[in-house]
């Protein structure tokens, strides 16, 4: 029986390549897979980026109207696993949507993503992912100080903001990010908002 799964982490924590490793062990296997990302995500433009340099062109982008399932759905070839990266910017119905995929078609769905924003907010996809995959797996990585990371702290010209829209992507207009623990998250957050109240 088919799944809806969703590996989760904090920025670097390696979701991307993990998810280009499984779709290389999939086709080394001469086994057909969809690659996806949301239009939102556009760094690397029609490409999955992954922080060490690994890279692959999308079967194709979902924009905010796609119902991906009817996409899957009236594909021509037999698909064994969809793969979506950066997940969290899904629409919850998208999300629905990969559930209808796995439940009509019987064809896994394994989603990488984020669980939540820069100011420890979920986002719409990653939330409802949390809440009907079969399957949720956390993707460990580490703060700076050495422990366990499960916060995303955002810079802008390399210091921490707290402020701004909840999508901006990792390299452009100046934006990086940093996986932090929570207590530097936090000893962060104090930090802006002292400085930023005077």
């Amino acid at each position: 029986m088919a799944k809806l799964y969703f590996r989760y982490g904090a920025m670097n924590s390696g979701k991307t390549a993990l998810l280009l490793q499984a779709v290389h062990n999939y086709e080394e296997q001469g086994m057909k897979v969809l690659v996806a990302k949301p239009a939102k995500d556009t760094k690397g433009d029609m490409n999955i980026v992954s922080r060490i340099g690994l890279e692959r062109k999308v079967d194709f982008l979902i924009t905010p109207e796609d119902n991906v399932y009817k996409y899957v759905k009236n594909y021509n070839e037999d698909i064994k696993c969809i793969f979506v990266d950066e997940a969290q910017f899904l629409e919850k119905i998208q999300v629905d949507e990969l559930m209808q995929i796995v439940i009509k078609l019987n064809i896994p769905v394994i989603c990488y993503g984020l669980r939540t924003d820069f100011q420890a907010n979920g986002f719409t996809g990653s939330t409802r992912l949390l809440e009907i995959a079969h399957t949720i797996e956390e993707m460990k990585t580490i703060c700076k100080c050495g422990k366990k990371a499960m916060y995303n702290g955002r810079m802008v010209n390399g210091k921490f903001t707290f402020d701004g829209d909840q999508i901006a992507i990792d390299g452009k207009d100046k934006v990086t990010y940093e996986a932090l623990c929570p207590h530097c998250y936090y000893d962060k957050l104090i930090t802006y908002n002292k400085y930023k109240n005077k």
